[in-house]
């Protein structure tokens, strides 16, 4: 009985300390794109250095160019808490001052919360957090021209529920200290504020009534809960203006003061029909006149409403919106201009040229050096915001999304798929649907996309660039009541193809409905399974402006999965907090949401297990409806019960609002969970979790696939990530790591040839390599040295962690000159103390060459077949097997593996013949040196058969001839031609006949 209880000890406690202190940071993720700006809500700029910028994405961050926009870079990357960017703004006295106010002031569904204000005193280089962590969406900032250290911030607050944190913030010491120097109430908030130009003292505040719900925006509300406030003593009192305003609704408010004229005050307002527009005051607020009731000026306010002026014109004015607008009289009269992309956010003027200009927009930020004319690009700021992933089955996989403002659902390649001048832009192709997708791709057929546009259903072919709509219910159903529709669609209506048959595709209403014919024909499965409560139906938007664009569709289904265990287990969540299930294929389905859970929680994700037909997860984001705690639930029961997976003390923080989560394919329990702020995993079936973000940017995680070894995500603002090569998490061993070394079975690689294109640093393509990950315990003092074998047991080659592992062998490797094996010095190859990760890039031995460095590198890749890793790590040796497996593509192409190792035989001949030639070119040269009369004219004739003249265009002897025959033939998969073949024993009779003159 004791040691029973010992065992019982040792794994309830000890191997869970082991599990959590495991280092995870070798196993790191890569971007692959898409290479364009996502939806970016704040820019700014700098007069001391014209070319500087800075720009604010709603889930991407902060970014800053130093070069007019044609290069960004991320600068908040392990500095934020979150990538959701209100306001930036940059002491007008030091360019090395900034601060930053979190939590995106465009309310919409996705909107990310906010986490405070950070600071800056070195450009951006390093960030430190200065407070008010609780106010949520922050409106805007500004810095007193005369003392850096006195900042304002207007905290709009929390976007989904009231809080007490709203108001008007000041900081006089840099941000040591906030007082609240203005609030209204807890549902009441600020969307913006200005400085008066030469007198800080007088502010400007524009408050604001504002929430979002799952199925309406509020914005707005009667006169005492909103308008614009001035304080003429720096915050100790303030007024309310208003004499010429709107005296009954009033909504989102946006003010801009003139910079050469501190008297002319604009504020465009949101108020009922033609109250609403820009307003003037030429009094500092004291009166205002209605100027303008331009649409354009208040379409959608919640998610725009901006004013700018030009910095030297107070008659020139910019309204962004959708479209962005241009006066130049003062508000009048309105043109529009033309942008790379539509939805309007923000705009930052350079105050000393005003045709030095950027401007943002949902498609990113531009900058413009002739007033607008013309803009630089959007393709060089990766902050897409995509709405899930899925992958085809092709080599390499694609990965398909919804872009938000996109106009298309697209695909980006895992890997570069061709040789292309322009990769990154140019591997980027639209696959149907619209921004919000699904786009699924075909098993069997990557050409075939199903489709989404907000609940209109189609079927894309690659080939053609062609889209066949079948829309369910063949019904527009923009601007509906949701109560009177027949149909109900999410602007994300999901789309699921059965992992049993691929022709046959789920869709989601509030029903089921189902095709076997790619859309012609539709079948509706299932009843209504969504809760439907009567007071969430309703036209969205109040008090003053209807937005209905789908998403605000509430009782609809949100997820569709159907079991691969076993067909015809079919689960469903809705976005109201139902989560159903039918095991006849729809004949009849059972409402199985768990009693305990808290109702109306969106079911962002429902996961099948890949194990047990009656076991499932499911994902609920509550953080719509003020509640961002996680909530994971597991039954095993077909939903008869559920467990909490999410608890307060499991790993998860309390304020990390769940999207997804996804069970391995592989390993049982084996769970990977992405919430609002990053990606947790658990290897005890949701028992405990552990941070797996590594060198994952904080953003959210909307989806998770796991696919040929991969873990794949795509994000609210930094496009797609893979972590290749998860089997290391697969194993046992990872959970029970501490004193023995240990080497992982490698992944299966597939021998895909890098394809020529222009280098790049973004998006990140790995060349192709066999990933192996190992474990070096703590206090090892010996070097670490990883050895692969063939099928026939032979040793192809030794990477080394250490130059004096290498001395000792140089002459043995020497001694071998032209055997096949070799060895060298990585210093990639770790031998610190944790897990760690290496890439062999299948190389075997290349020629012989004088120079050190590259000495035997580049030489052939390796045939097809089955190899071994063999780790030592002192005396201690570890192995694992893998397979290296052939390029589909060249399969289909014809070429076999008999023919690949027909090409590597007569490479590595060719490679002989190369090492031969140079080590008699540097055995000549050496004896060259000494030697004199005759005998040095000779050597050189000898040499001047072996190796070019100096200079420019030399004639090519016979050394660079060797090197071009094995060039020749080593460019792609192939047999060796005849001409190769032919020259080769040319050459090597050539040679032969130097090495005779030569006396060796």
């Amino acid at each position: 009985m004791q040691n029973r209880f010992h065992l019982l000890f040792f794994l309830l406690f000890i191997l869970p300390l082991s599990l959590t202190a495991q280092d995870f940071n070798s196993l790191e993720y890569r971007t692959v794109g898409p290479e364009r700006g996502g939806r970016v809500t704040t820019v700014t700029g700098t007069a001391h250095f014209p070319g500087t910028f800075y720009l604010g994405a709603s889930g991407g961050g902060v970014w800053k160019t130093d070069d007019y926009g044609t290069s960004w870079n991320n600068i908040s990357d392990g500095f934020f808490n979150t990538p959701s960017i209100g306001a930036i703004e940059v002491a007008t006295n030091d360019p090395n001052i900034i601060y930053v106010g979190t939590g995106s002031d465009g309310l919409r569904s996705n909107v990310i919360t906010g986490k405070g204000v950070y600071k800056s005193i070195d450009a951006g280089k390093n960030w430190e957090h200065i407070g008010l962590n609780k106010t949520g969406q922050i409106g805007a900032i500004e810095i007193d021209p005369t003392d850096n250290n006195t900042v304002w911030v207007a905290a709009i607050g929390n976007a989904f529920g009231a809080n007490t944190e709203r108001g008007i913030y000041k900081t006089t010491n840099g941000g040591k200290d906030w007082d609240k120097v203005l609030y209204i109430s807890d549902k009441v908030g600020f969307s913006d504020l200005e400085l008066l130009p030469g007198n800080p003292n007088i502010v400007y505040a524009a408050a604001w009534k504002a929430e979002r719900k799952p199925w309406t925006i509020i914005s707005g509300g009667k006169a005492d809960e909103g308008g614009i406030y001035k304080s003429i003593n720096g915050g100790k009192d303030w007024v309310k203006l208003e004499d010429g305003l709107p005296k009954d609704l009033i909504g989102k408010i946006d003010l801009a003061v003139s910079p050469v004229d501190s008297s002319i005050l604009y504020a465009i307002i949101e108020a009922p029909g033609k109250e609403g527009g820009l307003y003037k005051s030429v009094n500092q607020g004291k009166s205002f006149t209605h100027i303008s009731d331009n649409k354009g000026l208040v379409n959608r306010p919640f998610y725009y409403i901006n004013v700018e002026l030009d910095p030297t014109n107070p008659d020139i004015v910019y309204s962004n919106a959708n479209p962005l607008l241009k006066s130049i009289d003062g508000g009048k009269l309105w043109e529009r201009m033309s942008v790379p992309h539509g939805d309007n956010h923000d705009i930052w003027i350079n105050p000393n040229d005003p045709n030095l200009l950027i401007q943002c927009n949902d498609g990113g930020a531009n900058v413009s050096h002739n007033g607008g004319k013309t803009w630089s690009t959007q393709f060089n700021q990766p902050t897409a915001e995509l709405y899930q992933v899925e992958v085809d089955d092709q080599y390499p996989y694609w990965l398909y999304a919804g872009m938000q403002d996109n106009s298309s659902t697209i695909a980006v390649p895992s890997f570069p798929p061709s040789g292309i001048q322009n990769p990154g832009t140019g591997w980027i192709i639209n696959t149907g649907g619209c921004e919000t997708g699904p786009g699924v791709p075909k098993p069997g057929n990557h050409n075939i996309i199903y489709a989404n546009c907000k609940g209109r259903f189609s079927v894309f072919d690659k080939r053609t660039g062609t889209e066949k709509s079948y829309y369910v219910g063949a019904s527009n159903i923009y601007g509906h009541n949701p109560k009177d529709l027949k149909y109900r669609f999410q602007r994300v209506a999901p789309i699921h193809v059965s992992p049993h048959n691929p022709d046959i595709v789920y869709h989601g209403s509030q029903h089921v409905h189902k095709t076997s014919n790619d859309g012609l024909n539709w079948e509706t499965i299932s009843p209504d399974l969504t809760a439907f409560e009567a007071d969430k139906q309703v036209i969205s938007g109040s008090p003053i402006t209807r937005d209905i664009t789908g998403e605000e569709y509430y009782s609809t289904l949100y997820s569709i999965r159907e079991s691969k265990v076993k067909e015809g287990v079919i689960w469903t969540g809705s976005n109201d907090g139902v989560i159903s299930v039918t095991q006849d294929g729809g004949k009849t389905w059972k409402n199985v949401t768990p009693k305990k859970i808290p109702k109306g929680g969106r079911v962002e994700s429902v996961e099948p297990s890949q194990f047990n037909p009656a076991k499932a997860y499911i994902a609920v984001d509550r953080h719509l409806l003020g509640d961002a705690k996680p909530y994971l639930y597991k039954t095993d029961n077909y939903g008869k019960s559920w467990e909490l997976l999410s608890t307060e003390t499991n790993g998860i923080p309390t304020d990390y609002t769940t999207r997804v989560l996804r069970e391995d394919p592989v390993r049982e329990g084996l769970l990977y969970v992405g919430t609002e702020f990053g990606v947790f995993i658990s290897f005890n079936d949701g028992k405990t979790w552990i941070k797996f973000q590594q060198n994952l940017p904080v953003t959210p995680i909307t989806d998770i696939k796991i696919f040929r070894g991969d873990l794949i995500l795509s994000t609210m603002g930094r496009g797609f990530w893979i972590l290749d090569n998860i089997t290391t998490l697969r194993e046992q061993a990872i959970n029970t790591l501490a004193y023995t070394p240990h080497v992982f079975k490698p992944d299966n690689i597939i021998r895909y040839r890098y394809p020529k294109v222009s280098s790049r640093v973004f998006p990140n393509y790995p060349r192709t390599s066999v990933i192996i990950d190992y474990f070096i315990p703590k206090g090892n003092k010996d070097g670490v040295q990883l050895e692969i074998f063939n099928d026939k047991n032979e040793s192809v080659v030794t990477i080394v962690s250490d130059k004096k592992q290498l001395k000792s062998e140089v002459k043995v490797v020497e001694d071998m000159n032209l055997s096949h094996t070799f060895r060298y010095v990585d210093a990639k190859l770790e031998d610190k103390p944790g897990l760690n990760r290496f890439h062999w890039d299948l190389s075997s031995k290349g020629p012989w060459t004088k120079n050190e460095k590259r000495r035997y590198k580049n030489g052939p890749m390796v045939a097809p077949g089955s190899y071994m890793v063999k780790l030592t790590v002192g005396t201690k040796t570890f192995t694992q097997p893998f397979d290296i497996v052939m390029d589909p593509r060249v399969e289909e192409a014809g070429l076999t593996k008999n023919d690949i190792q027909t090409q590597i035989k007569m490479q590595n001949k060719i490679i002989d013949l190369l090492s031969e030639a140079n080590q008699l070119q540097s055995k000549l040269e050496k004896e060259v040196i000494a030697a004199k009369g005759e005998k040095l004219d000779k050597l050189k004739a000898i040499l001047k058969q072996l190796k070019n003249d100096e200079g420019a265009y030399p004639q090519q002897m016979l050394v660079s001839q060797i090197s071009y025959v094995l060039y020749m033939i080593s460019g792609a998969d192939q047999l060796p031609g005849q001409e190769a073949t032919d020259r080769y024993e040319e050459l090597k009779k050539k040679f032969n006949a130097i090495k005779i003159e030569a006396g060796h």
